[in-house]
């Protein structure tokens, strides 16, 4: 295990990563299975090194949305080392066979004590979650509900980016398996809207629909339709 595992640790002094990952405890989970539940106490963190989690939320009208897919060299849960015992905010189960590298809150804790410049290891991994709730906030206030669709579409094609199979890291080949139903939670807006953006996709050729899942054909194209520039 390195840090090159997990890019959001990039730029953490060495043997701090190496400190924090002695740590972990590996955690394998099948497709469907649910890491924990909104609610539970929160007692560790995951660090993902393989599979894809979706982390789900209920709404007041009592149905599921899903905000955010999390895929290798990522991680979540992290707020337990802040505020352990606090509960869970969301759901995460496995959209596929995985495996997390678990961090206690009590190992992290003592780490802290032992290391107190270890907290920099932290404020870097809940200034990258600030970053990436920022972005989507922005997204959601000032951009029309079909350039999120794109958007998030593309986002979650990243993280299943091991099934591109153009061979050069394009995206080209790579299959988000949600629903039409998780990418409307993703994007804050209807299953109506998601399912007309991805046929009008489909038409222009950037992507084919299958049952429950999408298979993203022209990355490029659709990122450029993501960002307004359309023809």
């Amino acid at each position: 295990m390195s840090r090159a595992e997990f890019a959001l640790l990039d730029g953490a002094a060495p043997e701090e990563v190496a400190e924090l990952l002695s740590h972990g405890r590996r955690r394998t989970f099948a497709s469907g299975e649910i890491v924990f539940h909104a609610g539970d106490p929160a007692d560790c963190m995951h660090l993902v090194r393989s599979g894809r989690f979706a982390v789900r939320i209920g709404t007041e009208f009592g149905d599921v949305a899903t905000l955010n897919v999390v895929g290798p060299g990522d991680a979540f849960g992290e707020l337990a080392l802040l505020t352990p015992g606090a509960p869970r905010s969301a759901t995460v189960a496995a959209l596929e066979r995985g495996e997390t590298l678990s961090v206690h809150e009590i190992d992290f804790r003592r780490l802290r004590s032992a290391r107190p410049q270890t907290d920099a290891l932290l404020a870097q991994l809940l200034a990258a979650r600030v970053r990436q709730l920022s972005g989507q906030l922005v997204d959601a206030l000032y951009l029309p509900a079909e350039t999120r669709v794109r958007r998030r579409l593309l986002d979650v094609a990243a993280a299943f980016g091991d099934g591109d199979d153009s061979g050069d890291g394009s995206g080209d080949g790579a299959t988000v398996p949600l629903t039409q139903e998780e990418l409307a939670g993703l994007a804050g807006t209807s299953r109506a809207t998601v399912n007309r953006v991805l046929r009008e996709e489909q038409q222009q050729g950037t992507l084919e629909l299958h049952r429950g899942r999408t298979t993203i054909v022209d990355a490029a194209a659709l990122e450029r339709r993501a960002r307004g520039l359309f023809g």
